[in-house]
C-alpha cells in the first residue's frame, strides 16, 4: 500500500486508509498538543478529540493540500477550543492556573546531577513561559521552532500570511526572552 494515497483514500471514506494516516500522524501530533497544552492526559484527550473531528471532516479535506498540515489545524483549533474552555474553569473557580509545568523532555543522562537539575528547570521554566504566551504568539513558535515547520507551512495552518507568522515569531521570542530574563533576575 503507498501511504502517499492514504489521504485520498481516507477522503473516500476508507477508514483503514484513516487508520494508517493516525498511526502515521500519531507521535507528531501528540507532541505538538502535548507542548500546547503541557498535560499529558488533556493532550491524550485531545488527540482523540482531533481524531474525531478529523474523521468527521475527512470528506471536506483537500487532497491537494498536505495532510499532515490539514491535520494541524485540526488539531490546533482543538487546542484553542481547550484554551478557550480552560480559562473559563479558571475563572468560574477563581484559580490562577490549574496544571502545574512539567519539561518536555529529560536532561542528558551524561551531565553531572547539578547541571541535569539546572537543565531541568531552565527548560520547565521556558515551557512554563512558552504556555503562557498568547495563543496568536505561541503557536508560531510551536510550529516553527518546536516542530520545525517552515514559515510558510506554518502559515497555512494558521491561516495567516508568512509575514505575520515571522512577525509573531519575532514577537513571540521577544517577549520569551524578556520573561526569562525577568524570571533569572528574581531568582
Amino acid at each position: 500500500m503507498d501511504s502517499g494515497d492514504l489521504p485520498a483514500r481516507a477522503a473516500a471514506g476508507d477508514r483503514a486508509a484513516f487508520s494508517d494516516l493516525m498511526r502515521e500522524t500519531r507521535s507528531a501530533l501528540f507532541r505538538f498538543v502535548r507542548r500546547y497544552v503541557r498535560d499529558e492526559q488533556d493532550a491524550l484527550d485531545l488527540l482523540q478529540e482531533t481524531y474525531a473531528a478529523a474523521w468527521l471532516a475527512i470528506r471536506g479535506y483537500d487532497p491537494a493540500r498536505p495532510f499532515e498540515a490539514w491535520l494541524r489545524t485540526v488539531a490546533l483549533n482543538k487546542c484553542r477550543d481547550w484554551s478557550r474552555r480552560r480559562f473559563v474553569r479558571r475563572i468560574i473557580r477563581g484559580a490562577t492556573d490549574l496544571s502545574s509545568p512539567q519539561a518536555l523532555a529529560v536532561p542528558d543522562a551524561a551531565m553531572a546531577p547539578d547541571e541535569q537539575i539546572d537543565a531541568a528547570q531552565s527548560l520547565a521554566r521556558l515551557n512554563f513561559e512558552l504556555s503562557r504566551l498568547p495563543p496568536h504568539l505561541k503557536e508560531p513558535l510551536l510550529l516553527t521552532a518546536i516542530e520545525g515547520r517552515s514559515q510558510s507551512e506554518a502559515a497555512a495552518i494558521l491561516k495567516i500570511s508568512v509575514k505575520a507568522v515571522e512577525t509573531r515569531i519575532a514577537r513571540g521570542r521577544k517577549t520569551l526572552a524578556l520573561r526569562l530574563r525577568v524570571a533569572s533576575d528574581d531568582g
